[in-house]
């Protein structure tokens, strides 16, 4: 892209999906460090950089603005660069920056969240996400809300992005093809559904409620996120690829199961447990994880795992 462009002077660059806290400036860290190669080996004056924090307006970007100057403290040491630092707060399903205006957008593990729930979920009520026993209409349901979320995605970025800007998109998709209600028997919701049926049958958790709740996420294959890019036009594929997802488990000789349980059982409740209180309130949470983790446990020789890292480069035209 810095070649492309001609090593512009300054350069405008978002990271959406960031959250809070020292994490949030991974991705901004690593792309200035890899801007600052590049122009030394070309030898050009790095460009002064805008960075762009994004997440929704209820993310505590207090808390990552603490660590601002200790960011740009290691920043002039280390690569005698010039970062000046803001928050965008909003939906990324909705316009975020001016026209023309961003050079490069990095997002991990953030575009599987969908804008809301798909309607028509009746009909696969014990289940907070697709499985196996779910209808066809529930996969049908869930990808159509992809489809709609992930177009707007790409056409609002398209108005937003310079002609030949980058995204580089990382998401928890799927590596399956023929049947797409598959999930496997250790799938992250999957184990949710089972902990939270636990919860009922224990009298913790009314089946109305359960029977109501379900997870605004897809987890996409390959093919299905290579339709969506096509039809809606605005960007071409540069590269495509696919990783292990893990979450918790281990290959080490000394696994330990248990650990690996909880471990697993912390980054989902890490991610999922501000909308779990919303519905079922603060109090079964750590009930809920506790069956979470014990479940892991149980399903810990499960090896043939649906859930993958999909990381995408895109090119705007």
């Amino acid at each position: 892209m810095m070649m492309n462009l001609d090593f512009p002077k300054y350069i405008k660059v978002a990271e959406l999906g960031c959250s809070s806290g020292q994490n949030s400036f991974l991705a901004i860290s690593e792309i200035i460090n890899t801007i600052n190669v590049l122009c030394q080996q070309s030898n050009q004056n790095p460009p002064e950089i805008d960075c762009c924090l994004n997440d929704l307006p209820g993310n505590d970007f207090n808390t990552t603005f603490k660590f601002v100057p200790f960011f740009n403290k290691e920043l002039m040491i280390t690569n005698k660069t010039s970062c000046f630092v803001y928050g965008a707060p909003g939906s990324f399903y909705s316009r975020l920056f001016s026209r023309n205006s961003l050079h490069f957008i990095h997002s991990s593990y953030a575009l599987h969240w969908l804008s809301k729930v798909p309607e028509q979920l009746e009909s696969d009520k014990e289940n907070v996400y697709i499985t196996n026993s779910s209808p066809q209409s529930a996969y049908k349901a869930y990808l159509n809300q992809f489809q709609r979320d992930f177009t707007t995605f790409l056409r609002l970025r398209s108005e937003e992005v310079v002609s030949n800007g980058r995204m580089v998109l990382t998401f928890i998709g799927r590596n399956t093809r023929n049947d797409p209600l598959y999930r496997d028997c250790c799938h992250f919701w999957t184990l949710l559904s089972k902990s939270l049926r636990d919860l009922v049958f224990e009298g913790l958790v009314s089946e109305s409620k359960m029977e109501s709740f379900n997870m605004p996420f897809y987890d996409p294959n390959e093919q299905e996120l290579e339709e969506v890019i096509r039809n809606e036009g605005s960007f071409e594929i540069n590269d495509f690829e696919t990783h292990g997802f893990d979450l918790g488990h281990s290959t080490r000789d000394d696994y330990d199961e248990e650990e690996a349980g909880y471990n697993e059982a912390n980054c989902i409740r890490a991610v999922s447990e501000p909308m779990l209180v919303a519905h079922f309130g603060e109090d079964i949470i750590d009930a809920l994880f506790d069956k979470y983790a014990h479940h892991v446990t149980k399903h810990a020789s499960c090896r043939n795992k649906t859930s993958v890292t999909l990381v995408i480069s895109l090119t705007k035209k």
